[in-house]
C-alpha cells in the first residue's frame, strides 16, 4: 500500500515569528496553501491509496471557515484516497471545533480521542486525537495487533517528552512502549523537524513548511510504501523557502555606518529568509533595529546581537582621566547588584561614545 505522511500544517497560524515583516505574513500564508496543493497533486500522480494528517491542521483559536472549506475541498479532489486524521493540541476534536461541526468529504476519517481502530481487509489503521489542548500520556496498552494485517497507528504526541515548564503535557509517551507495540509504522505528528535519518518506523515528517528560525532546514511530507515485512519511506521536500542563520563577527568594523553598509551590500537569495547573528568584540554601540531599518532587506529578517565590548574596563577604570573616572563609577553600579553586567556594559558603551 502507498501513504503520504503530514503533520503540523497549522493552517490560520498568526505566523507570530514572523510579525516583524509584516509583508512576508500573505506570502507566507499563500506559500502554505500552495504547498498543501502539493501534496495532493502528489497523492493523484503517484496513486496513493492513504494519507494520515498527524495533527495540527489547522490553528482552531483562529481557524476561518473559508480555510476549512479549502481543505475539503483539495480533499474531494482525491476521493480514491482515504484520509485519516489525528487531532493536535492546535486542532483539538473539542465541542466547537470543525472536526466535530463540519461535513467533512466521506473519504475523512477522524480520530476522536482514545485509541480507536479502523479496520479493512488487509489493514487496520489505529488513531487517536486530542480531546483538549493538553492531555497527559494516551493509554495504548488494551491494544491487540493482528499479525497477518498490516497495522499502522497514527497519533499526535510528543516522543520521550515531559510536561513542560507551565505543568502542560501534549500527549508525552516514551519511545520503548510504542515499539513494543510492534507497528508496521506509526505516523506521528507534533515536532516539527523530520527523524526519517534517525528512525526507522516510529515517523515524524516535521511540519509542511517552516514557521520561523527555530525551525531550520528543509520541510515536506514522507511518501511510503509498505508491505508485510517491508517498508521503504522518503521525504519529500515541499516548502520552497528556507530559513537560516547567518554569522558576522564585527571585529574588523569600527562604526555603525560600516557594519550597517556591508550587511545592506549581501548578497542573498529571494527564497532563503535570514537571521543575522553579530559576534566578536565591537568598537562601537550596536542598535540591531536601527541596522534592520536601514538595510531594507526582506529576506533579513532578524539580527541579534552576540557582541561584547572591546575595552579592557578595569584597566581603563585605573587611567587618570574623564574616561577613567566614568568607568570606575559605572562599573560600582555592577558591583552594588542593582544592574546586570549587560546593563552596565551598555550604559559605558553609551558613555563613552559620547565622550
Amino acid at each position: 500500500m502507498k501513504f503520504v505522511h503530514i503533520a503540523d500544517i497549522h493552517f490560520d497560524t498568526p505566523f507570530t515569528n514572523l510579525s516583524a515583516k509584516e509583508s512576508l505574513l500573505d506570502v507566507r500564508r499563500l506559500e502554505q496553501r500552495n504547498v498543501f496543493k502539493k501534496v495532493i497533486e502528489y497523492i493523484k500522480a503517484n496513486e496513493v491509496e492513504y494519507l494520515f494528517v498527524a495533527g495540527d491542521l489547522y490553528d482552531n483559536k483562529y481557524a476561518k471557515k473559508s480555510t476549512i472549506d479549502y481543505i475539503n475541498n483539495l480533499f474531494q479532489e482525491i476521493p480514491n484516497t482515504k484520509i485519516f486524521i489525528s487531532p493536535g493540541n492546535h486542532d483539538p476534536y473539542i465541542k466547537n471545533s470543525y472536526y466535530n461541526t463540519y461535513q467533512f468529504s466521506n473519504n475523512v476519517y477522524v480520530f476522536k480521542g482514545d485509541i480507536e481502530k479502523y479496520e479493512e481487509p488487509e489493514i487496520n489503521i489505529y488513531g487517536m486525537g486530542f480531546n483538549n489542548f493538553c492531555i497527559d500520556e494516551a493509554s495504548l496498552g488494551n491494544v491487540k495487533l493482528d499479525k497477518s494485517k498490516l497495522n499502522i497507528l497514527v497519533i499526535h504526541c510528543d516522543l520521550n517528552g515531559a510536561k513542560d515548564i507551565n505543568g502542560f503535557a501534549y500527549n508525552p509517551i516514551p519511545e520503548y512502549k510504542l515499539k513494543a507495540l510492534k507497528f508496521d509504522y506509526i505516523a506521528m505528528g507534533h515536532i516539527h523537524k523530520c527523524n526519517i535519518e534517525n528512525a526507522k518506523s516510529i515517523i515524524y515528517p516535521g511540519s509542511t513548511i517552516s514557521f520561523g528560525f527555530d525551525e531550520l532546514g528543509e520541510h515536506g511530507m514522507i511518501a511510503g510504501e509498505l508491505k508485510k515485512g517491508e517498508l521503504n519511506i522518503d521525504f519529500i521536500k515541499l516548502d520552497d523557502r528556507i530559513f537560516t542563520e547567518m554569522e558576522i563577527n564585527v571585529e574588523k568594523f569600527y562604526s555603525k555606518e560600516d557594519l550597517t553598509e556591508y550587511i545592506k551590500d549581501l548578497e542573498t537569495d529571494n527564497k532563503i529568509m535570514y537571521k543575522i547573528i553579530l559576534t566578536g568584540a565591537r568598537n562601537f554601540e550596536i542598535n540591531t533595529r536601527a541596522i534592520l531599518k536601514a538595510i531594507d532587506n526582506d529576506n533579513i529578517l532578524k539580527i541579534k546581537d552576540f557582541t561584547k565590548l572591546n575595552y579592557d574596563l578595569r584597566a581603563m577604570a585605573n587611567e587618570n582621566s574623564l574616561k577613567g573616572i566614568f568607568i570606575k563609577e559605572t562599573l560600582k553600579k555592577l558591583e552594588d547588584g542593582k544592574y546586570t553586567e549587560e546593563e552596565v556594559e551598555r550604559a559605558i558603551e553609551i558613555g563613552l561614545e559620547n565622550l
